[in-house]
């Protein structure tokens, strides 16, 4: 008899924030209009998702099921290559308590994803409410928390969500964004409305002073 799937948290303390993934155009629209957008899973890279949240769709009878994606794990050089490659790249850090409090008002549903291993999957009993949050093992490294919306009655490709820009924590500017850039950006998105108190700053991931210093270090005490 196959056991049900069991909810597991990413990790035994629940994470306080949440990390979209995106690009300065999106942020600036973000911040603009103070509003986040939902889109259609359709277009998605990773097909077995798509799939997924079309087999909900069509058994549920939905007209529409929009989706948008965040990231519980600490930045890795996986997220930035994938979700937001380039200089342009940014990721945007919520206060995950702030932002689901707001959009669950809204009838969203907001649940991490849950991730299986085929063999596993083969011994466990899938409930079709559980399929646009599951995802395979292979992805488990991203640790991704989903916003999804649905209605019966309305075709939608996309929908904006308004929230309070207090629930973003911080901006992160691309590791890839040369130096000379970064002020200018900066001042200009401190200068929309509401943002002159945003925490702004560029990723070391790929060049951390503090990391060098640590092999600087280790050099002069070999001398």
């Amino acid at each position: 008899m196959r056991e049900p799937l069991a909810k597991k948290e990413h990790a035994l303390d629940k994470p306080q924030f949440l990390r979209r993934y995106t690009a300065l155009p999106a942020l600036i629209y973000l911040l603009q209009q103070k509003k986040l957008t939902l889109v259609d899973p359709q277009y998605w890279d990773d097909r077995n998702d798509s799939y997924y949240i079309d087999l909900y769709k069509q058994k549920k009878r939905l007209k529409s099921v929009l989706a948008l994606c965040f990231a519980e794990a600490e930045e890795t050089y996986h997220h930035w290559r994938v979700f937001a490659p380039g200089s342009g790249g940014v990721c945007i850090q919520f206060r995950k308590t702030a932002l689901l409090g707001m959009l669950k008002k809204r009838g969203l549903r907001a649940e991490p994803v849950r991730y299986l291993s085929i063999a596993q999957s083969r011994q466990t009993s899938l409930e079709i409410a559980e399929l646009p949050f599951l995802k395979r093992i292979p992805y488990g490294h991203e640790k991704e928390f989903r916003l999804l919306y649905q209605s019966s009655t309305r075709e939608l490709s996309h929908q904006d969500f308004d929230i309070a820009l207090d629930c973003i924590d911080r901006v992160v500017l691309s590791p890839w964004l040369h130096a000379n850039l970064v002020d200018d950006i900066k001042r200009l998105l401190k200068n929309i409305s509401g943002c002159d108190k945003l925490k702004i700053h560029r990723s070391t991931l790929i060049s951390n002073d503090d990391w060098k210093k640590l092999g600087d270090a280790a050099v002069q005490r070999r001398s």
